[in-house]
This record gives C-alpha cells, structure tokens and sequence, in this order.
C-alpha cells in the first residue's frame, strides 16, 4: 500500500471515529476549525489536517453521519481536492458559507475553546443550532517543536520602545473608553506589548500566552510558568502575577471589574460568554491590532536591514538555479538550497512559513507545498514559482519570484507581463489619495482585468516585526478599507494560475512612509524580478523605468556581497 492509500485509510478511519461519539453527544455532526486554542495561523496542533488531511493555513470541515465538508479560501481549493482523498465535498469560501448548504434541522457540535463568537457567526448566522462541547472529541497531530524553549524579552533597542511605554499608551485608551481592563487573548499582541518572544509556533516567535490588564498597570500574564516566570526579573517596574493557563476563568469570575476590553478575534466563545455574564464589554475591540501595526523608525530600520540580509540569500539562490538548470533539480532539492543560502547569515532563525517550491502544474495550486508524494524535477519548459520567507533578528521576509529557464510562449510572457504591471501599479500607488488597501487592489488586478483574468487571493497582507508573517488590520484586498498608515508594512503579491499549467506571483514586502506630505510605499524586498518573462511590449516608459531603478537600487545594496560571476548576472537585470 502506498503512503497517499495509507493516509487516506487513516483519514476513513478517525472519520469513524469521530462519527461514532456523535449518538452519546446528541448531535448530528461535529465542527472542526483550522486553528488551535490560541487562534495562532501556524500551530504544533492540527486538528483539520487530522481529520480531512489538508494542511493548509485555514479552513473549517463539518462531519455529518453520512457526509463530509471543508471549506477553504481560492488559495486552497485545487489542494484540498488533492489531499482530502474525495472524502470530502470542498467550498470556496465566501462564496459559499455553511449555513448556505446545510439543514436548519441540524445539531452541529464544536469545542467552545476554539470558536470565537464572531467565527460562528459568520459561519452559522444562527441558523444552524450549535452545541458546546468541553470534552477533546477528537485529538490532533502534533508537531514536534520547540515545546520547552522558555520565553524570553527583547532589548528596547530593537524595538524602539519599552514596555512602559507601551502599556501607559494602551492604559490611555482603557481611560478615554472607560474600561477598567482589557483581556488581551491574542499571543502576538502579548508578545508586542510586552516586548517578549517565544517558539510555541512553527514559524513565528510567538509565546502562547494570554493577559489581562487594569487601568492602573497591574499586568495578569497567563501561560506554562515553566516558560514565563523569569522573563521579567530585571523589570521591577512592572506590576506583573503570574499564573497557569488554566486559571484564567477562575481569575475571570473574581475579577472586580464593571467595563472590559475583549478582542472578538482571539477570545475563545467559552472564556466571552463568561465575561459577557458579568461584565459590560467595550465595544471598541483590541487596539494593540493598530497599534503594533504602525513600526516605529527602529522596527523599520531594522526590517530594512533584515530585507539586505534576505535579498542577498534569495538573489544568491535565483542564480544558483539559473546556472544550474541543466541538472535534476527537485522542488525540495531548491527549497532546501534556498534554506542554505539563508542560514549562512548569523541573524538568520527559521523560515516565517513553509517555503512554496512549485514548478509546472504545481504552481497553480496557490499554496502548494512539495512533498515526496508530489515533488517534481524542475524542468526547463516549465515556469519555476518559490514563495519564501525568514525570520530574522530582527525582522520578518516574505519574497515570491517566478523565473523560466528557456523563452516561453507569448501567453505566459504576457500574463507575467499583467503580473507585473500590477505589481508596479501598487508599488507606485499614491496611497494618501487611494487611502486604503481594497482600492489598491483594484490598481493590482486591472491589467489582468482588461483580458479577463484574475487571481483569487488577496494582493497584499500586512506583516509583523519579528512576528507573523501575516498580520491585521491592515491588507490590500478587496474588503479591507482599514485607513493606511505611515509606518504600515504590507506584501504586494498579485499574480495569476492556470489550472494544471503554471502558477505566476510577484511579491515584494513594502512600507509606508511620509514623502513632501504624501505617503508612498518603499520598498523593502532586493531581489531581480526576471526579465526574461517580460514582454517588454506591454510595459510603459514609467513601468520601464521603475523597473531599471529597481534592479539598479537591488544592485547597489547588495551587490558587495555578490561573488564576481553573480554580480555580472545581477548586472543584466538593469
């Protein structure tokens, strides 16, 4: 029996299982969520990839007796089909929610921990009765990871404010709102506030752990003690306790408090429903999304230097294929190359999420990811797609290049070409007149628009400081109308997938910043955009010229630390 037999055999085995608890609950089917406890992107555990064998970044499957459903995003759709084994019917969300296919007459049971009230709503609308369950129907895949690393602060010199700082800014809005708490529930914002890192997640520096603050700066910090309790030894001025994270509701219900601040993003219905039975709860949500959003000059700085770090990597890399085209290499071969390039840079930490390394066909699936079941030899017909990222200290990367190895036709020419011009469109965009990221989108897709074309995925996503690679409230897509901010980073990433064929993204990370009274992008990521895809036909005198002073600004930043026959390649892109 061969792995992908095995697997999907495993698959009909825990749907079984899973199925066969449903008569002691009373429920005709069970809800199971992408995320883990701490609403984190990228987790140890993987309750979807257990049950459905997708193991993309989000998604939400219903088991029902006799059938079986995952809902994922435009990214994933050709993926799930694959990895899902036909166990399952797959929907494209938005366009198509559960409570649009499902009987009003069902009883769906879902773990309280891992829903938030605003999850199920936007799900559910309450037309489909749901019913709590606190006990672990089904038990996760868990990935091996770095369970033990303790927690640990950061310099105030690499971020550009302390602590205090920080929490007197967050304490004045707790005042001018007239909360007398707020019960911070997502770990990355924990991790902003407080200046702290950790490993509990696969790709981001995150420590799970969740706080609880007052307007007079007493600081309640929930997590694995063994991890927390001397992180803050040589900063008496904290007024800071620590706990388990399973005290947190037994601290909720003692808590003397009349007005809370809660983020309906993280919290876990089960811990808002307690809350909601004895507190008023503010309206205004989270404002630790906002402001850790906006990097001050030191996050920026550093992100600038972190992108030098990254531009020599992945420029290294792209030459590295170019040259060596005529040899058998395999998708994993280059994504463990690229991760070579990377690691021989002292700053360097781990990737900022799994790197996609898809040539051919596989580089329609948005986010692929190679395996040994899927891996395939980059051949020089084929167009090569690589979707990559580190973490750095400190700073956070995420760069896509789409590079061909022979003249391809004029099809694929011209569609990388309206990639392009998209891109080009965003980069150059005047963000003060377009003022927020869905009208940004528009610029990205209109020349891919005009021969009606398209791509399913958002143009850009907002990324952190040595944080998540993909971070709200800011994004370029088509319903976010979050203000843009100078100091904001965002990814600008349009591109374009041919079911079965290829795959074509572009992506830079770029900031906002003040220019003569306007705010402009710049951008953050060096690395050549392959001008053997262009046709140059298609392009304007300004798209033609923003390109040169790219190539020539990548050169001049890096070019010292290029090995002669490299810089020579580099020095064909201008």
């Amino acid at each position: 029996m061969d792995q992908i037999s095995k697997k999907i055999k495993m698959i009909s085995q825990k749907l079984k299982e899973l199925k066969n608890k449903f008569y002691h609950h009373k429920i005709d089917g069970y809800v199971v969520p992408k995320n883990d406890e701490y609403f984190s992107e990228f987790s140890k555990k993987d309750k979807l990839k257990t049950i459905t064998g997708f193991d993309g970044s989000f998604g939400l499957a219903i088991i029902l007796k006799k059938k079986n459903f995952l809902f994922v995003d435009g990214r994933y759709i050709e993926q799930a089909k694959i990895q899902t084994g036909k166990k399952f019917k797959i929907f494209e969300i938005p366009k198509k929610l559960p409570y649009q296919i499902l009987s009003s007459r069902l009883n769906l049971g879902f773990d309280p921990t891992v829903f938030t009230s605003r999850s199920l709503i936007y799900f559910f609308r309450h037309k489909i009765k749901l019913t709590p369950i606190n006990k672990r129907l089904l038990n996760s895949d868990i990935l091996k990871d770095h369970t033990s690393r303790k927690f640990y602060s950061l310099n105030p010199k690499v971020v550009g404010e302390t602590v205090n700082s920080k929490i007197k800014r967050l304490i004045q809005i707790l005042k001018k709102d007239k909360s007398d708490h707020i019960f911070i529930s997502a770990p990355e914002n924990v991790a902003w506030l407080l200046n702290v890192r950790g490993r509990d997640n696969p790709f981001s520096p995150i420590p799970n752990c969740r706080v609880i603050i007052s307007t007079k700066g007493k600081v309640s910090f929930f997590s694995d003690m063994k991890k927390s309790s001397n992180i803050f030894k040589k900063k008496s001025f904290l007024k800071i306790s620590f706990y388990k994270e399973n005290q947190i509701e037994i601290f909720l219900g003692r808590l003397k408090s009349k007005k809370i601040i809660i983020d309906k993003n993280s919290c876990p219905v089960l811990l808002e429903n307690l809350i909601n039975s004895k507190f008023t709860i503010s309206k205004i949500g989270d404002p630790l999304y906002l402001m850790k959003s906006i990097k001050n000059k030191v996050e920026i700085n550093k992100t600038i230097e972190s992108h030098i770090h990254d531009g020599i990597a992945v420029t290294k890399f792209l030459y590295w294929i170019k040259k060596n085209q005529n040899k058998k290499i395999s998708e994993i071969d280059a994504e463990k190359k690229l991760e070579s390039f990377r690691k021989q840079n002292k700053n360097y930490l781990f990737p900022s999420f799994s790197t996609i390394s898809a040539t051919g066909k596989n580089g329609s699936i948005i986010h692929y990811r190679a395996s040994n079941k899927t891996c395939r030899v980059i051949k020089q017909d084929d167009v090569y797609l690589c979707d990559s990222g580190g973490q750095y200290t400190y700073g956070t990367t995420d760069v896509t290049r789409t590079i061909s190895f022979k003249k391809q036709p004029k099809n694929i020419k011209d569609a990388f070409t309206r990639v392009l011009k998209g891109h080009i469109a965003v980069a150059t965009a005047n963000i003060s007149k377009q003022k927020t990221g869905s009208n940004i989108d528009k610029l990205a897709r209109k020349y891919l628009n005009e021969v009606k074309k398209d791509f399913s995925h958002g143009t850009g996503h907002g990324v952190g400081y040595f944080l998540n690679v993909h971070e709200g409230p800011q994004a370029i897509s088509k319903r976010n109308n979050v203000k843009l901010r100078e100091g904001m980073i965002l990814s600008n990433e349009p591109g374009y997938y041919l079911k079965g064929k290829y795959g074509i993204r572009i992506e830079n990370l770029i900031y906002i910043k003040k220019e003569k009274n306007n705010l402009v992008f710049k951008n953050l990521t060096l690395a050549p955009i392959d001008i053997n895809l262009i046709n140059f036909k298609l392009l304007s005198s300004q798209e033609k010229r923003y390109l040169i002073n790219y190539h020539f600004e990548v050169y001049s930043k890096i070019h010292k630390f290029l090995s002669l026959s490299e810089k020579k390649w580099l020095l064909r892109s201008i």
